[in-house]
């Protein structure tokens, strides 16, 4: 019996030995192919050095078309929907009847306010005769005037609730959402329909500080579409943004003429092309793959004794792939163009 018990000892442990090496060797292995970050290791960079260059200002700027007009329809006065004579997707004109609410009981309100006027008038008629003939004070006819003054007033007040009870289009345009149905109770505020018009389109576009010259309020440019690449369309330029965005630019905004089928849509994407190409000289021109960080603080990798350091600049102007550098650099300044994996400020590198 001692001895099975020494047998089965021996045999554990031998067997947690081989599992103890099976999984030792296992995680050497894995950790053989794990790639580790050599900290002190040089990162491999590729470099430009600066020099003043030319480039072409090819007056491109891309943006975005949003509809000229759109609003929520809503009621207001309140009301059982009746009737509803259009769906989304319909195309309306200004003034056509979109929604029909219950009027019924304003319409038996008027007619009751009728007979009310009517009778007055005749007590006025008569209170008048016997004023005249002093049978009567005048104070009674004056009482009567005052009360049919205040019928007319509701008169008019149940005439224009029950000219409000029938939703008319504000403007032209393509019904874009419909949030009700027959039947439905509205109530003042509540929206019941949107309409937009994209007969004609706003088109905004986001320039540089040194880029805001180009544009005039008034001015018109050419607006293409990228849905109609080959035609231009008229933009006059509406708005110039006073005040710069989160991106530290500034908005341009440009209205521009449909297309007779209205192609375009809201939200699609267009360019707005500049007359000429400007040539630009001497600049300190580098390209925009080397920027990182945000417009708002752009930054470059600026080599220096084998070094890698982070430097602020400020940018001009972005031509195409291209951006002109203002301040930050100068020339014979050795800027780093590519290898910014595991880069940093500060980082030892060697050019390949």
């Amino acid at each position: 019996m001692k001895q099975r018990k020494i047998i089965a000892i021996i045999a554990f442990v031998l067997i947690g030995g081989l599992v103890f090496f099976r999984l030792s060797s296992n995680k050497k292995s894995f950790e053989d192919k794990i790639y580790r970050f050599d900290a002190e290791a040089p990162v491999s960079v590729k470099t430009d050095t600066i020099a003043l260059g030319s480039t072409t200002d090819r007056g491109a700027y891309t943006g975005t078309f949003e509809p000229f007009r759109e609003t929520k329809i809503s009621a207001e006065v309140q009301g059982k929907i009746n009737s509803i004579y259009v769906d989304a997707g319909s195309y309306v004109r200004q003034g056509q009847t979109l929604i029909q609410l219950d009027n019924s009981l304003l319409k038996l309100q008027l007619q009751g306010v009728d007979v009310q006027i009517r009778s007055l008038q005749k007590d006025i008629d008569r209170y008048t005769i016997l004023t005249e003939a002093d049978a009567i004070q005048g104070v009674q006819l004056e009482k009567t005037k005052s009360a049919i003054e205040g019928a007319l007033v509701q008169k008019a007040t149940l005439q224009e609730q029950i000219r409000k009870s029938t939703i008319r289009a504000p403007f032209s345009g393509v019904v874009t959402a419909k949030m009700t149905e027959v039947g439905a109770f509205a109530a003042p505020g509540m929206p019941l329909l949107q309409i937009t018009d994209i007969s004609t389109l706003k088109f905004t576009i986001n320039v540089t500080e040194s880029e805001l010259s180009k544009f005039a309020v008034n001015q018109t440019y050419n607006v293409i579409a990228d849905i109609l690449p080959s035609s231009a369309l008229s933009g006059r330029v509406s708005m110039i943004g006073s005040k710069a965005n989160l991106g530290n630019s500034f908005p341009v905004q440009f209205n521009v003429r449909n297309s007779s089928d209205q192609l375009i849509k809201s939200g699609m994407f267009g360019t707005v092309k500049m007359d000429g190409n400007n040539l630009l000289t001497d600049k300190v021109i580098i390209p925009s793959s080397a920027i990182v960080g945000s417009d708002i603080k752009p930054q470059v990798y600026i080599a220096k004794n084998n070094t890698a350091y982070l430097q602020d600049i400020i940018i001009e102007e972005r031509v195409g792939d291209q951006v002109i550098v203002s301040k930050g650099l100068s020339v014979g300044d050795i800027l780093i163009i590519g290898g910014f994996i595991n880069l940093h400020d500060g980082a030892g590198i060697k050019i390949s």
